[in-house]
């Protein structure tokens, strides 16, 4: 990094502290730049969303708020423009809209939006601004929601793969998504032909850890524990065997054995975002020439596996912030 003050080198620096967002007290990493030649300090955008980010994200989680794309996803489910949305509930025209871009609700606006996820308590505040819409118009939002159901397997299959771990520190305050972690391991069995086991669970670990660093938030929702091999995901098994992914013995001459991941689909591009797609480009082009033995050994140097190995607690994603492979 080129310091602004001089144009010389800067150094990247890290260091926890404290910030007070909404009359309360934050603990967070701070992340910023030091200019080598003065010794002066300095943030860019990036860094300073970064920094803030991870308060929202205790603020959200504290407060049951959902996150952004959550937000856009309940909207997406009735089939509603944002406008519309913010009309039913009562706020001003542009709220909703601001929410689903990062804004960071009141607690009061923050419950109303994790209750409307469920058909039922949206089809109130329908109900309740009748007298907005014209009658057929009206009509048609009401029958869209009341035809909107929850599916009991999804929410079976979603809490089997992520083993019912609430949204925390501990998965990177990343939505807990199916589809989501499938394209991620669909763009890697793509991308490398297939994928052995243990090679995915080191690729799932940088993908989550390094998208936490560079924008502040994790990708798949899974949660992490290091064992004898490093860093893997908690009941990779279990996400292993979703709908669309399948594993494959195959043997060798030796005697040994190992497992691969394959699937016949594509990913799905549009599940991520600019950012997303930047870390799992960044991630696939780090470990592109390496095998799972080779990775393995990579993320036993990392201090995510050091401090947690044998301890059988989940990984903390601050951790993501002492990362040396990328």
């Amino acid at each position: 990094m080129k310091s602004p003050i001089t144009g010389g080198n800067a150094t990247l620096k890290r260091e926890p502290a404290e910030l007070v967002f909404r009359n309360e007290k934050y603990e967070y990493i701070y992340s910023y730049y030091v200019c080598d030649d003065t010794g002066e300090h300095f943030t860019t955008s990036e860094l300073d969303e970064v920094n803030i980010g991870q308060i929202y994200n205790q603020y959200r989680v504290k407060y049951g708020i959902p996150f952004p794309d959550e937000i856009k996803k309940t909207r997406s489910k009735y089939g509603l423009p944002a406008i519309k949305m913010a009309r039913i509930l009562g706020w001003g025209d542009n709220q909703y809209r601001l929410y689903e871009n990062g804004d960071v609700p009141s607690q009061a606006h923050g419950k109303t939006l994790a209750m409307i996820r469920v058909p039922q308590f949206f089809l109130d505040y329908v109900d309740n601004s009748r007298n907005q819409f014209e009658e057929g118009e009206f009509e048609r939002i009401q029958e869209k929601v009341k035809s909107v159901r929850i599916d009991p397997y999804e929410l079976f299959v979603k809490d089997y793969v992520f083993y019912n771990q609430r949204i925390g520190l501990t998965n990177g305050y990343a939505t807990q998504s199916i589809s989501k972690l499938k394209n991620i391991m669909l763009y890697y069995i793509q991308r490398f032909g297939g994928v052995f086991f243990t090679m995915m669970n080191k690729l799932l670990f940088y993908t989550d850890f390094v998208n936490y660093r560079d924008y502040g938030r994790g990708m798949s929702g899974l949660s992490y524990m290091a064992i004898k091999y490093g860093p893997v995901p908690v009941g990779y098994n279990r996400a292993y065997s979703i709908p669309d992914i399948r594993q494959r013995i195959i043997y060798y001459e030796s005697g040994k054995y190992g497992q691969v991941i394959e699937s016949d689909l594509s990913p799905d591009m549009n599940t991520f975002t600019e950012e997303e797609l930047a870390t799992l480009e960044n991630v696939a082009n780090r470990f592109s020439k390496t095998n799972a033995g080779e990775i393995s050994d990579i993320s036993h140097e990392e201090k995510a596996w050091k401090k947690y190995v044998d301890t059988g607690m989940l990984i903390d994603f601050n951790e993501a912030f002492s990362l040396k492979a990328l």
